[in-house]
């Protein structure tokens, strides 16, 4: 309880920080790591393709699959022209590892952004108390501009697969179409092509923000430090 109300009343809002580039960009890594993991998780979407039988209505198929992307879990059936009973078939692929370590990253972002924002504005004369607060911030925050990269990168590269997964013009080659199914619409995947975007560009946020936290921490030099007395010299008679 005591530490509680040690730490309320040190506790001073200050929305200068917010105004300087430090603060600036963190707010906008805040907001662009909400939607690079917002566009991915909770995804659903579905793939079209249609079963022509002579004779009969055109019959629709619709295989649906969603986050993480686990494509073999939603079973689907292709409606046989005769009086067979239809198999389950399956999309294939799974690419959960990739979608998950993206919604990861962006969801352990948006924490250390909520955390160190709170510390900027409320805290910031604890902050810069010391050089330990700029250093961890800097490490934490490189870090984090490699994980978007390599995240970013590998859910880039699993969203290509996943379009060909449930490309509609790929699913008709199944044995089962015997050349009785007609390719539908795409599946419309805006959501995720946004998704690699906000994660490219949280990797140019983060990276770049490493600049400007490295200034707060001494390894920073000041190019033109204050002359003291003994540098400039004893005034000439």
């Amino acid at each position: 309880m005591d530490s509680v109300q040690k730490l309320a009343s040190g506790f001073t809002l200050d929305l200068g920080p917010l105004k300087e580039p430090l603060g600036f960009i963190r707010v906008l890594e805040w907001v662009f790591t909400i939607f690079a993991f917002a566009t991915t998780g909770g995804y659903s979407g579905s793939s079209h393709f249609t079963v022509n039988c002579i004779g009969a209505e055109p019959k629709d198929v619709n295989p649906v699959f969603a986050y993480p992307f686990r494509l073999p879990k939603s079973p689907y059936q292709i409606p046989p022209c005769n009086s067979s009973k239809p198999d389950d078939t399956y999309l294939q692929g799974d690419f959960s590892s990739s979608a998950e370590f993206f919604v990861c990253v962006g969801v352990f972002g948006f924490l250390y952004c909520t955390a160190t924002l709170v510390l900027y504005l409320g805290f910031q004369h604890v902050y810069r108390q010391t050089s330990r607060g700029p250093t961890i911030d800097l490490v934490v925050t490189a870090t984090f501009a490699f994980l978007w990269l390599v995240s970013s990168s590998a859910w880039g590269k699993g969203l290509t697969d996943v379009k060909w997964a449930t490309n509609p013009g790929h699913l008709v080659m199944n044995d089962q179409c015997n050349s009785t199914c007609k390719a539908g619409e795409f599946p419309s995947m805006g959501r995720l092509n946004a998704s690699v975007i906000f994660g490219f560009l949280n990797l140019i946020l983060w990276a770049g923000n490493c600049w400007f936290i490295y200034k707060e921490t001494p390894f920073h030099k000041d190019p033109n430090p204050p002359a003291t007395m003994e540098e400039e010299g004893a005034p000439g008679p």
